[in-house]
C-alpha cells in the first residue's frame, strides 16, 4: 500500500518532469512482485481468521462438555436421566473432537451435528440443559469455517508462491535509491517545486509510522493484531 501511493504521488507530479523517471521505473518495474506479496498474504489472513474459528468451535463443544458436568454434581434428579444421554453422545464422538487437524475437526464435528439433529433424546437433553444455543452456534461456526478453508484453498492454488522478504528487500533498496535521487535532484534543479511531493511523501511516512507504532502497542498488550483495518493513506 505504501508503494503504490508513493507511485500515485509521482504520477501526479509527474516524475519525468522533476527528473527522475529513471530511479521512478525501477519502482514501478517492481509493483507487480509487491502485489504477488499482497495476494500471498490475503491467504496468511484467512489462515489466521480459520485459526479463530477453529479455536472458537473446540471451546464451544468444551464449554458444552463442562455444563453437563456441572448439571451433573446438581441434586436435580428430573435431570439425571438428561445427563447420562449427553454424556453418552459427548462420548461417542469423542472428547478430544476439535483438537485434530483441520479436516478432521470439520468431519468430525459434521458427524456431530447431524447425529445431533437426528437424535431427538439428544436434542431435549440439550434443550433442558440450555445447550441448544451453544449447538446452533457450533453449526454456525462449523459451516463458516468450512466456507473459508474452501475459498482458502482455491486461493492458494493461484496464488504464485513468491518470496516476499527478497521482493521487499530489493523495493527498500529501489526506494532508498530513488529517495537519494529525489534529494539529489530537488538541490540540482531549484527552479522546480520539489517541495509538494516532498511534504506528500512525509505525510504519507508519518501516517504510517503512527499507525505501525499503535500496531506494536496492540501487540504488547496482547491484543489482536490481524483482524484490524487496513491502513488507509491521509486524504
Amino acid at each position: 500500500m505504501f508503494v503504490s501511493q508513493i507511485v500515485a504521488i509521482f504520477l501526479k507530479f509527474g516524475a519525468e518532469a522533476l527528473h527522475l523517471k529513471k530511479s521512478f521505473d525501477r519502482v514501478q518495474a517492481l509493483m507487480p512482485e509487491i502485489v504477488k506479496i499482497k495476494a500471498q498474504e490475503l491467504g496468511n489472513v484467512i489462515s489466521n481468521q480459520l485459526a479463530d474459528l477453529n479455536t472458537e468451535r473446540r471451546t464451544l463443544i468444551v464449554s458444552i462438555s463442562d455444563q453437563v458436568k456441572m448439571f451433573g454434581k446438581l441434586s436435580m434428579p428430573s435431570l439425571a436421566q438428561q445427563v447420562v444421554i449427553m454424556n453418552r453422545f459427548l462420548d461417542k464422538h469423542g472428547r478430544d473432537i476439535g483438537n485434530t487437524n483441520y479436516n478432521s475437526n470439520t468431519d468430525r464435528f459434521n458427524d456431530l451435528l447431524i447425529d445431533y439433529d437426528a437424535n431427538t433424546e439428544v436434542k431435549a437433553a440439550a434443550a433442558a440443559m440450555l445447550l441448544v444455543i451453544l449447538f446452533d452456534h457450533l453449526r454456525e461456526i462449523n459451516t463458516q469455517f468450512a466456507t473459508l478453508y474452501l475459498q482458502r484453498s482455491d486461493e492458494n492454488s493461484s496464488v504464485e508462491k513468491v518470496d516476499a522478504e527478497a521482493i521487499r528487500a530489493e523495493m527498500d533498496k529501489t526506494l532508498t535509491a530513488f529517495y537519494d535521487a529525489f534529494e539529489f535532484c530537488s538541490t540540482e534543479y531549484e527552479d522546480l517545486d520539489y517541495q509538494t511531493p516532498a511534504d506528500k511523501m512525509n505525510e504519507l511516512i508519518t501516517h504510517y509510522k503512527t499507525q505501525l507504532k499503535a500496531r506494536e502497542t496492540r501487540r504488547h498488550e496482547g491484543k489482536d493484531v490481524h483482524t484490524e483495518d487496513p491502513i488507509t493513506a491521509p486524504a
